[in-house]
């Protein structure tokens, strides 16, 4: 289906596990068509042998005995046996389809577990690449198509291919002639389904891509619903989703009438090697070159005969899907990280917190570089602010310092080594951030703070809240620590969300902290409050700070000041307005100022 070593892989190491378990569900599929198979025999020996009263063939002569006896006893042995067969198929056919539907969804759990692994793993230039939306149809949809297709599908397709040459044994068994009346229907009918097979994968194809986005809009919406409702554009939502819909819909239909294609040509082949059947067959029957009930078993087999053949026509677009499925979780799985561990990678641990970028060079995109050249060096311990215009290349350090990107010229380094050379999530774990747009999970107020350390204490966890200024409210809530807060969130209030992302950042103890302005949603004495809190907490650790409001700037030791992705000035806050450059401007600007003189005072 795919090419995909990644996915073949992950497949076939699931399948070679659970092959015991495959091994009985090809036994029962197997019984299942041996049973389907032994169905109309019965009937024959009932209108041959019994009612018309032909001499039984060496195969049969057990049942002289029972004949000998009369009409009724060999009737109820007959009878018992059509229920015996019944009651055997229905029995394999459960453990069956109880064993592959369990096979089914253990392989759904093992699909939706490596590639939530993996896609943790991609850097995030992916992430801002590839539309949610269409991420989830992988991981939801695609996967479930590719379960149905390896464990469902797959015996359903063997069970067809058993059931159509055991079939066309026994009819050729019986009467060579008229099997060549049914076989005659074949190579049309192969032709045909060949072509429309191959025009359900196309239009399979494009109504997969309409569904992702779909996906994609809708997630967009709903995680801005308040600002799309706060600006009445509803309406407007709606037509765009609608032009989304309307493509999804357009393809559905195209597959569905292919669909319903092939069964249709499957029926008028069937009603055509039917008729064949029928009419050559009585020919026989007249001619006393066959039994009636011969007859009867060869019309119920080419009845059937073609069911397989529909079934299977049904099958080939729904193995269109899953081909499609593949390659689009294969595509996702064939991503590489940007972002990788050098082999004997060090683990970072109790850091200094010296931090140096040395020509940094970094563009998210092709010809557009965000940082142009960059160097500075933050040495242990100091208080750094990063101030200037917005795009001027803030949160981009902060992002490389997290090892979140990798520069594409230049080093970053932490204590003198190459961030490269440190294991990801070690050096992770030693920083910590709280981010100006506030992240929370769908969870208790305990598990969003202790996200940082796991296994953190409950003490631990309200004495993070408490330098973070949360515990108060916290214990205010309806079940305190415990109170399951909205997605993202959304049943605090904005100053509330960044205490507690700032209380998750306290009690990794880190030894560097980052800031986005992480006062930004509360009160000027909460505010001053926390800043307090911060230096408390942070005493001897590097705290870099990206200031959006310049407030009691005189604590920073150094603050760099970015232009154009440049760092342009750098130095203390007094320091800077004495050189009256660009962060005196920005200065003045924010506090309504115009006189270099008071701005000095002010600082």
């Amino acid at each position: 289906m795919a090419n995909s070593l990644k996915l073949k892989q992950i497949i076939r190491g699931h399948l070679l596990g659970v092959k015991g378990k495959l091994c009985l569900a090809a036994f029962c599929l197997v019984g299942v068509t041996a049973t389907q198979l032994l169905a109309p025999w019965p009937l024959k020996i009932v209108i041959d042998y019994i009612l018309l009263s032909h001499p039984l063939p060496p195969s049969l002569t057990f049942l002289t005995s029972f004949l000998q006896e009369g009409t009724v006893l060999p009737l109820l042995v007959v009878s018992g046996s059509i229920a015996l067969l019944a009651i055997l198929g229905g029995s394999l056919s459960y453990f069956q389809i109880y064993t592959t539907t369990k096979i089914g969804h253990e392989l759904v759990y093992v699909l939706r577990r490596e590639l939530f692994a993996h896609l943790q793993r991609l850097s995030l230039s992916f992430h801002n690449q590839v539309p949610t939306g269409e991420i989830l149809t992988k991981f939801s949809g695609d996967t479930t198509t590719l379960k149905d297709a390896f464990t469902d599908w797959s015996l359903k397709a063997f069970s067809h291919v058993l059931m159509f040459l055991g079939m066309f044994i026994i009819m050729f068994t019986l009467s060579w002639e008229l099997s060549l009346v049914v076989l005659f229907t074949l190579p049309l009918l192969g032709v045909i389904l060949f072509f429309l097979n191959r025009k359900i994968l196309k239009s399979v194809k494009h109504q997969r891509r309409q569904e992702g986005k779909i996906n994609s809009r809708l997630n967009e919406v709903l995680s801005s619903i308040s600002l799309v409702q706060a600006f009445g554009r509803e309406g407007y939502e709606k037509e765009r989703l609608e032009v989304e819909s309307v493509g999804s819909l357009e393809a559905s239909v195209q597959t569905a009438r292919t669909t319903a294609a092939v069964t249709t040509v499957v029926a008028l082949m069937s009603a055509v090697g039917t008729a064949g059947t029928v009419f050559f067959g009585a020919w026989q029957v007249l001619k006393g070159q066959m039994y009636p009930g011969d007859l009867l078993i060869f019309v119920a087999y080419v009845r059937s005969f073609f069911k397989p053949i529909r079934d299977l026509g049904k099958l080939s677009a729904r193995f269109a899907k899953a081909s499609v499925s593949a390659n689009r979780v294969a595509e996702m799985l064939e991503v590489e990280p940007e972002i990788l561990e050098i082999p004997g990678a060090l683990v970072a641990k109790n850091l200094q917190g010296d931090l140096k970028f040395e020509n940094v060079v970094f563009g998210y995109q092709e010809n557009h570089t965000v940082l142009d050249h960059v160097s500075f060096h933050i040495h242990p311990g100091q208080r750094v602010a990063l101030v200037g215009t917005s795009g001027a290349g803030k949160s981009t350090i902060l992002s490389l310092l997290l090892r979140l990107y990798d520069p594409q010229k230049g080093l970053v380094k932490i204590d003198n080594v190459d961030i490269t050379h440190y294991q990801r999530e070690s050096l992770r774990h030693e920083i910590g951030i709280v981010l100006q747009d506030t992240v929370l999970f769908g969870a208790s107020i305990e598990e969003n703070i202790s996200y940082g350390k796991p296994d953190a204490t409950p003490k631990e966890v309200e004495d993070a809240s408490r330098h973070a200024y949360a515990h108060d409210f916290i214990l205010a809530l309806p079940d305190g620590y415990a109170t399951i807060i909205g997605e993202k969130g959304s049943t605090l209030s904005g100053g509330q969300r960044q205490r507690i992302c700032l209380a998750r950042a306290f009690i990794k103890r880190p030894s560097i902290l980052i800031l986005d302005e992480p006062t930004s949603a509360v009160d000027p004495e909460s505010a001053s409050l926390i800043r307090d809190a911060i230096t408390q907490v942070q005493e001897g650790k590097t705290t870099l700070f990206i200031a959006h409001q310049f407030f009691s700037m005189h604590q920073f030791d150094q603050i760099l000041v970015l232009q154009n992705g440049q760092i342009v000035e750098h130095g203390s806050h007094q320091e800077l307005l004495d050189q009256n450059g660009h962060y005196t401007t920005l200065y003045q600007r924010q506090a309504g100022l115009k006189n270099p003189l008071i701005t000095q005072s002010v600082g």
